[in-house]
């Protein structure tokens, strides 16, 4: 931590961060419209003319040239990786000796099969498939309590999955992502209600902090189906996320937030070769959710997407939704 927090090092390894940030988020402006799946829509005439073979190859060659240009080299992964290892260990050291003893990286199948067991189990490397469904159980009783525990289990899964695998670790893992914005929010909070100006600082550093990781996190999922999807035959033509949405206003956040979870538990119950379970919510309820990739024009012209009662509901045929 002392040989890579110095200042030069530090800066250099926020530059290559924002770098890759920067790739994740240029590469969701670029339309595909092709990669919706006709099993699960019917899509209108006007809908396949948009997403011609033409298109379709202009837009694999742009996202490779914008790829290639954005390229990190091994110093910058290594001054990332760095970083974040540095991070996740500096944040884990304030931790209670009690609470990391309980979120102690588990092997897989340690968690137990009912709800409860899968809702407070321990992270696991690989890590454990948590779909749409059992997130909102956790989620929506709690006030959103539980997400925080699976924002930490995540994150922390695919930190240890990374060093486990020899990767370039570019993530900061639970530690390191969710308890600066926890302290940022406990010290900075009170401190604004006070009128101490440095509160508001803080408080909003907290929120930045949090929501550059959440951007990285879609990155980081995106980037385990470029490297392993075709290895563990996932049917993803496309990583399936933009990374930059996470930027947009309610809901529209929400929707790639609900597509993370889906898409990351899909990946993690392969890995682990579990079997298919469906989940209603994902599949049938939101279709969007479990849908491959597509683009915000594609998603406001295609209600059929949205959810169960508009499957059968027809393009809108609006120029301005036109990719």
């Amino acid at each position: 931590l002392r040989n890579n927090l110095k200042t030069n090092h530090t800066m250099k390894a926020l530059h290559a961060l924002a770098t890759t940030l920067l790739f994740s988020s240029c590469n969701g402006f670029i339309p595909n419209s092709s990669t919706r799946s006709t099993k699960t829509f019917r899509p209108s005439p006007s809908s396949i003319a948009s997403s011609s073979n033409d298109n379709n190859n202009n837009n694999n060659q742009d996202n490779k040239s914008l790829k290639s240009s954005l390229k990190l080299t091994p110093e910058q992964e290594t001054l990332i990786s760095n970083f974040c290892i540095g991070t996740n260990t500096f944040w884990k050291n304030l931790v209670i000796k009690p609470v990391k003893d309980y979120v102690e990286i588990r092997p897989a199948g340690t968690a137990g099969p009912n709800l409860l067991e899968k809702l407070i189990a321990p992270p696991e490397v690989p890590g454990i498939p948590r779909p749409v469904w059992l997130t909102i159980a956790g989620s929506v009783p709690t006030a959103l309590g539980w997400y925080g525990y699976y924002k930490f289990s995540v994150e922390e899964e695919l930190f240890q999955y990374e060093v486990r695998e020899g990767k370039a670790v570019t993530g900061c893992g639970g530690y390191g992502t969710l308890f600066p914005f926890v302290y940022g929010v406990i010290i900075g909070f009170p401190l604004k209600l006070l009128g101490v100006e440095i509160g508001d600082t803080i408080v909003d550093a907290a929120a930045l902090w949090i929501l550059l990781g959440q951007v990285n996190l879609y990155r980081r999922v995106n980037e385990l189906y470029n490297e392993e999807g075709a290895s563990l035959s996932l049917d993803n033509a496309q990583p399936p996320l933009h990374a930059w949405w996470a930027l947009l206003p309610p809901p529209l956040d929400v929707v790639v937030g609900l597509r993370q979870v889906h898409f990351l538990s899909e990946f993690w119950r392969t890995k682990r070769e579990e079997p298919y379970d469906k989940d209603v919510i994902a599949e049938e309820y939101f279709p969007f959710i479990s849908a491959p990739r597509f683009t915000l024009k594609e998603f406001f012209r295609t209600p059929n997407m949205w959810f169960w009662f508009t499957k059968d509901w027809k393009d809108f045929e609006f120029e301005v939704l036109k990719d």
